[in-house]
């Protein structure tokens, strides 16, 4: 017999949520417990509380919107992220803060004094460090129960297959064009969905992308003739930007996760931070 939901149930406790309903939680130091006596993450040990209806109570308001089958899912879940500057170091925090068991973060750059401004993970004591292994560190110190991976290569054609391999989905956190590209094409090799987000001073975009659509084709134009970086290398990038499009990108994957089909698939989130405007171009053929 497993032992497991004996042990969560001694272990939860009787809560009442804001809307005044009860309900069975399990707090993050029974969920540590359990794990350290199980030898299991902490995620194991949080999907199993789900299964019979007990509620960790760190995700606790995650359930009304994704429901405790959607928490699952999360949490079963494996993600990679690619570029782990300030989209991506924005777009993991939310992960590790929302569930997603798996994470992949890669980069093989390290910290600037010129990254400070938008980096959730960048401070005054780690410039010179991999953003890869500072992000694994600032997403650990979130959740310790997920499972993180920090990889610190560059992408390239040669080992982006390798990368984005046996992954629900991927985020393109890029900066360079031609780099987006090349894990666009992984991607769809592998048949993964792709979270493109991209920004230059107020403006920001987002789009998903999945293996059988033209993607950053209708965006960029072709490979060979797109340009190598962005209007972003002018503009700049100011924190205030990355981190609305770094929301829209990470909810765009939990929604993919969930089973939502409300995504900027064949469609192009454009944000205009200085004017306010929102708009949405359909980029089908």
């Amino acid at each position: 017999m497993n032992p497991l939901p004996k042990q969560i149930r001694n272990l939860a406790q009787s809560l009442t949520a804001p809307n005044g309903k009860k309900y069975q939680s399990l707090s993050l130091e029974a969920v540590r417990k359990i794990s350290k006596k199980s030898r299991l993450l902490g995620k194991e040990v949080e999907i199993a509380a789900l299964k019979i209806r007990i509620i960790p109570e760190r995700y606790q308001r995650n359930i009304g919107t994704i429901g405790t089958k959607g928490q699952i899912k999360l949490l079963k879940s494996k993600v990679v992220v690619v570029g782990c500057g300030g989209l991506g170091g924005t777009v993991a925090e939310i992960f590790a803060r929302m569930g997603v068991g798996h994470l992949i973060v890669v980069d093989g750059d390290s910290f600037e004094e010129s990254n400070i401004n938008r980096h959730l993970h960048c401070h005054e004591e780690n410039i010179g460090k991999n953003k890869a292994e500072e992000l694994e560190k600032r997403v650990k110190q979130v959740n310790s129960g997920i499972r993180v991976i920090p990889i610190t290569s560059h992408l390239t054609d040669e080992n982006a297959g390798d990368l984005v391999k046996g992954s629900d989905v991927v985020v393109d956190a890029l900066g360079e064009i031609d780099a987006r590209f090349i894990l666009e094409t992984a991607a769809k090799k592998e048949g993964i969905p792709l979270v493109h987000g991209a920004i230059a001073g107020f403006y920001g975009q987002v789009t998903t992308i999945f293996p059988e659509d033209e993607g950053l084709r209708r965006i960029y134009g072709s490979r060979e003739k797109a340009p190598k970086v962005g209007s972003e290398s002018e503009l700049g990038t100011p924190g205030p930007i990355v981190g609305i499009v770094a929301s829209f990108q990470a909810q765009e994957v939990i929604k993919f996760l969930v089973g939502s089909d409300k995504l900027f698939r064949n469609k192009l989130l454009t944000i205009d931070c200085e004017s306010g405007n929102i708009e949405i171009i359909n980029l089908s053929p």
